[in-house]
């Protein structure tokens, strides 16, 4: 079959799947789960990708789903991955009213991307045609957030890492993919558009926790040692520091107090920040981390306050590959003639699609069809069909390409990848992080 009519053959399926597609990202907006907790959301996709007549895996990472189709014919392995969770916005008008999670990020528009084309391979009988497989994978835990919750989880034994795609490819999850895509939602873009990424910012996290000694606040000050004022002279230091930070580097540190203290008549014993330290290369974030500690120590030392700083693995830089990217454009081309294509460069924010680009050819195109910044409760999709099905066909495409030809195109895209690490050397970078 020519890959002009398969192409054509997988959009139609798309098409006609789209109503049930829609109805599956609203049905996930309606209950939005967090990292790790995402079990209603898993179920539903997994019904989903039944109805399709697969059979997914559960329970990887606690929460995610894999399915995979076959064509029967050895090759490699191309992967749609679709992000489970949601983020932490309580004033959104969507938000969960017990735990404040909303889809502010426009995840369920990445499950229901992966979705559709699961739908336009598996309902367009082109699979025959092709050589190799298909994954379509539902993965938890994407945003770095309620970290004491996922400590907690690993020292019960049941995570290795704080983050979905880490803790997948700890598992060996991605040991049989050879290459993965992703879309996400762009920010106040509503044509449709998209915007290919090269790179972004990865980051660490940490906790730091100033100890002090409680006192009557008003009574006898000076018996007290005042962890508040500790923590803000961290913040101080962190804040005379960001003149050294290269601009090359994307540095980006913001810090947050988590506890400010117990009651506002005694001095305040008990203070804890919560950070990412975040940039362009590991490199780069390495050097600014121990900046960082150095400055939140001084703030304890000025006033005598203990500081525990705990450095935690967050997300790795992302590195795109560009032979992907240059067939997202063409096919997306395809499936909207009219579409605006844009440079989005380096993007200062982090995923842990990069933790996968250091062991895997990946793609990250944004793109549009929604309006509003994310993680606000103005983020909002104005046009599904350009938010889902334009990038769903531009990838079921994409998948066409690879896998016809006997995997013609995906051999030689793996022969040329070098990886930046292997899983080995992956896991190893990430456990020295845990201090």
């Amino acid at each position: 079959m020519d890959k002009d009519v398969m192409k054509a053959k997988v959009c139609a399926a798309i098409d006609a799947w789209a109503a049930k597609v829609e109805a599956l990202a609203q049905d996930i907006e309606r209950e939005p789960e967090l990292g790790f907790k995402e079990t209603k959301t898993a179920a539903k996709v997994t019904a989903f990708l039944q109805q399709l007549g697969l059979t997914p895996q559960t329970g990887l990472a606690l929460t995610g789903v894999k399915a995979r189709v076959e064509s029967g014919r050895p090759g490699p392995t191309v992967a749609v991955l679709g992000e489970l969770d949601a983020i932490g916005c309580p004033d959104s008008c969507k938000a969960d009213p017990l735990t404040g999670a909303a889809h502010a990020c426009g995840h369920n528009l990445q499950v229901a991307t992966m979705a559709a084309v699961a739908c336009g391979i598996t309902q367009s009988g082109v699979l025959s045609e092709l050589s190799g497989d298909a994954v379509f994978f539902g993965v938890p835990a994407e945003e770095y957030v309620e970290l004491a919750y996922r400590n907690k989880l690993i020292k019960e034994g049941k995570l290795h890492f704080l983050t979905g795609k880490g803790q997948l490819i700890y598992e060996g999850a991605f040991d049989d993919i050879d290459m993965a895509m992703q879309m996400h939602a762009d920010k106040n873009m509503p044509a449709a558009t998209v915007s290919i990424g090269e790179s972004s910012n990865g980051f660490i996290g940490k906790t730091i926790q100033y100890v002090g000694k409680t006192a009557h606040a008003a009574d006898a000050p000076d018996q007290g040692i005042n962890a508040l004022n500790a923590a803000m002279l961290g913040l101080m230091g962190i804040n005379a520091l960001r003149e050294t930070f290269r601009e090359a580097d994307v540095v980006r540190v913001h810090p947050i107090i988590t506890k400010g203290g117990d009651l506002v008549n005694s001095v305040p014993a008990d203070v804890r920040i919560e950070t990412y330290v975040r940039a362009k290369t590991m490199e780069a974030i390495e050097a600014t981390h121990k900046k960082v500690d150095t400055a939140l120590k001084a703030g304890g030392d000025a006033v005598g306050a203990q500081t525990v700083i705990a450095t935690m693995p967050g997300q790795l830089p992302l590195a795109c590959n560009n032979r992907l990217n240059e067939l997202f454009v063409t096919n997306a081309k395809i499936a909207e003639p009219n579409v605006a294509v844009k440079d989005a460069g380096h993007f200062s924010a982090s995923t842990d699609m990069g933790d996968v680009s250091h062991l895997l050819p990946v793609i990250h195109p944004f793109i549009g069809g929604v309006d509003g910044f994310l993680h606000t409760a103005d983020f909002h999709v104005v046009d599904f069909k350009h938010a889902v099905l334009l990038p769903a066909k531009a990838f079921a495409m994409m998948i066409i390409d690879l896998l016809a030809d006997d995997a013609e195109l995906a051999r030689q895209i793996k022969a040329e990848h070098h990886p930046l690490l292997t899983k080995e050397e992956y896991i190893a970078k990430l456990d020295k992080y845990f201090q």
